[in-house]
């Protein structure tokens, strides 16, 4: 049984291959109407969400199938009235996929250990893949290519995002460099970096962690950020994270400092005067709300090579 828990569960072949999926499906929807015909997504979510949560129920049913929405706060599952293990084999029993947006990936691992169908990551506090398949298919709309391309994170590396954006360019060949706050509660988890290194490594690119944010920006063909505040992030810690990574906010000066073609990306929600200014989000050089919407078409294409592959 094939899962998505992280995108190194798979390769740069089969990366590829749902990228121009994802991209037909873009294309030319009509030609996948009825591929999950009578097929029934079942989403399981913790944290609040808009993308996630509204991109995968419109895409299973634009694909034909059908998805249902549990609410964890009024189920026995989040009264305690019922295991994580207990609920997941009972619905493998109904629905022909899962997608779980939780707070904590050993959840999601645990799932994935008692499915009798595949589960997809919407996103957990280590990784967030379909987003980055989102970021990837963008990319290659606006850039034309991946490979040899340079992605500059700055803000909070030690997220989901970045985790699995370390992930997914290494595998594609793209450059990667992570602009970020000394220390442990803001770098990079050591095993990701490791990896994404040793990817990078195999696929001609390089990966870099720097805490000077116009090093990291210099010359990027990508600039992106995400919330330095994050769901499971306390609000009382809003003052101090403001401090900490305002270096890091990217302003009209460190998009001088990119590329002059260079695209401005965040997975949102966004908070304008913080991780970005405004006249940058919504200046011409940022894509995101088509980064927004390659949700949808990149989400489907994962939604259909999983069906596929349980079908085998």
């Amino acid at each position: 049984m094939e899962h998505l828990s992280a995108l190194t569960d798979w390769n740069e072949d089969i990366l590829k291959q749902v990228l121009a999926q994802a991209a037909a499906c873009k294309a030319d929807p009509a030609r996948f109407a009825n591929v999950a015909a009578r097929r029934v997504l079942f989403m399981i979510f913790e944290k609040p969400s808009l993308r996630t949560r509204v991109s995968f129920e419109t895409g299973i049913v634009r694909l034909g199938g059908h998805a249902i929405n549990y609410d964890v706060n009024t189920s026995p599952l989040g009264a305690g009235k019922e295991s994580l293990p207990d609920t997941i084999k009972v619905v493998s029993r109904y629905a022909d996929l899962i997608v779980a947006r939780l707070f904590k990936h050993a959840d999601l691992e645990e799932m994935i250990a008692h499915a009798g169908v595949p589960v997809i990551n919407g996103l957990t506090d280590f990784s967030h893949p379909c987003q980055i398949m989102a970021d990837l298919l963008t990319i290659q709309e606006h850039r034309g290519t991946l490979k040899g391309q340079t992605l500059c994170f700055l803000g909070d590396g030690f997220n989901n995002v970045t985790h699995s954006l370390l992930q997914g360019c290494a595998m594609m060949g793209m450059n990667i460099r992570v602009g970020c706050p000394r220390g442990e509660d803001y770098e990079p988890l050591p095993d990701v970096l490791a990896s994404a290194r040793k990817l990078a490594e195999a696929h001609g690119s390089e990966v870099i962690v720097t805490h000077d944010a116009r090093e990291a920006a210099r010359g990027a063909d990508v600039l992106y950020t995400d919330s330095w505040m994050s769901y499971h992030i306390d609000p009382s810690e809003l003052e101090r994270r403001v401090a900490k990574f305002m270096p890091y906010q990217i302003t009209a000066e460190r998009m001088a400092d990119a590329a002059p073609d260079a695209i401005f990306m965040n997975c949102l929600p966004a908070a304008r005067g913080y991780e970005q200014t405004a006249e940058v989000i919504d200046g011409p050089q940022s894509v995101v709300f088509d980064q927004a919407g390659n949700r949808l078409h990149a989400q489907n294409a994962i939604m259909m090579r999983l069906l596929e592959q349980a079908r085998a």
